[in-house]
């Protein structure tokens, strides 16, 4: 992970481009807050209630455990749309069978609240949400460095972040997909199937944040230099070079990308490059990245060339991943008498609000 960490720490300084800003950052109830965003409305009838709560210094497991013992149902029984920070304040929303209604009126825990419930005809499931809008602070913030932030948010409201995997995907000491590629490669065993498919998964992020920071490396050559050295580089036509120079977004994007609609919608093929790199500018599509496995679309063209690299066996489903985000209803408030540095935005489900931050304070 301590490779992988370290490519992405200065990958948008091409057009981020100050100087680290040392500022305080530590994720708790008070400077990191998390709120789902729900993939739809409750309707208000059903044999499901879905509970908006409000938990703090709790993971979404631990949170699920305790209300599960304390009303008296099955964990499995309880629905989610994703697992939150343990180290936050979070609301989220879950879904509990009618037939606990008079326990969850009961329920009380010190670090979980019940903030409304309303009754809906189905279970909650995994990825039924939206997004996540985040509140952070940053302390020790001199006035200098807020102005730098401003910038840097300014142009990350323009061109976006690129979607990396965050470090806590890799556990708590970094080394969660090293176990998966050995599960993969036959030299781990993991009886418990849990911990064998987190394991997996962080295999396939680390797939995915690695081919990312190569296409990244790439963009930035295509930027830094001329068409024929950047041929001789990186062994793309000159003719493609020129295409990619001439794009607009600080990501170049390849012919033979898989595209998707942005924030949502249909995976397809970029066939015109110019048009498809106009679009992906506004915000309209985005270029997908490879988590590799079974079941998966894979690209075509030059953009297979660079990403069948990172084409592993994982023994689970492949997917598509944005391969850049943009962060949505960025507002900031800088509090000079505390050195305080506010800000919120939102971000689609799946992706890290620490990113924003890494990419912000480099």
């Amino acid at each position: 992970m301590e490779e992988n960490t370290n490519l992405n720490k200065h990958n948008l300084q091409y057009y981020l481009n100050h100087s680290k800003i040392d500022v305080l950052f530590k994720q708790n109830k008070d400077d990191f807050v998390v709120t789902e965003i729900p993939l739809y409305d409750f309707v208000g009838e059903g044999e499901h209630i879905v509970i908006k709560l409000r938990k703090k210094d709790l993971s979404t497991w631990d949170a699920l455990q305790i209300i599960a013992d304390s009303i008296g149902c099955k964990l499995r029984d309880i629905g989610y749309a994703g697992l939150k920070d343990k180290n936050a304040m979070t609301i989220q929303h879950i879904s509990i069978p009618k037939q606990f209604e008079e326990k969850i009126n009961s329920f009380t825990h010190e670090n979980i609240k019940f903030l409304e419930t309303v009754n809906h005809n189905n279970k909650i499931r995994i990825g039924h949400l939206k997004g996540n809008k985040f509140f952070i602070r940053l302390k020790r913030v001199s006035p200098m460095d807020s102005k730098k932030i401003e910038q840097a948010l300014g142009k990350i409201a323009t061109y976006g972040i690129p979607n990396y995997f965050g470090v806590q995907r890799f556990g708590a000491f970094g080394d969660n997909h090293e176990k998966g590629q050995q599960i993969v490669e036959g030299t781990l065993k993991e009886k418990r199937r849990n911990l064998k498919q987190m394991f997996l998964n962080a295999y396939q992020s680390f797939l995915f944040n690695s081919w990312l920071s190569k296409r990244i490396e790439i963009s930035k050559l295509i930027d830094a230099f001329e068409p024929k050295e950047i041929c001789e580089k990186v062994g793309l036509p000159q003719d493609i070079v020129k295409q990619m120079k001439a794009q607009e977004h600080p990501f170049k994007m390849l012919p033979g990308e898989l595209m998707s609609h942005y924030p949502f919608g249909k995976i397809f093929i970029a066939e015109e490059l110019e048009v498809e790199s106009e679009k992906f500018y506004k915000k309209d599509r985005v270029p997908t990245g490879l988590l590799p496995g079974k079941r998966v679309k894979i690209s075509e063209d030059l953009a297979q060339e660079f990403e069948k690299e990172f084409d592993k066996k994982t023994f689970e489903d492949g997917a598509r991943r944005f391969a850049w985000v943009f962060p949505d209803e960025i507002e900031s408030n800088y509090k000079e008498d505390k050195n305080w540095f506010e800000l919120s935005f939102t971000l689609p489900k799946g992706s890290y609000a620490t990113q924003v931050i890494s990419e912000i304070i480099h």
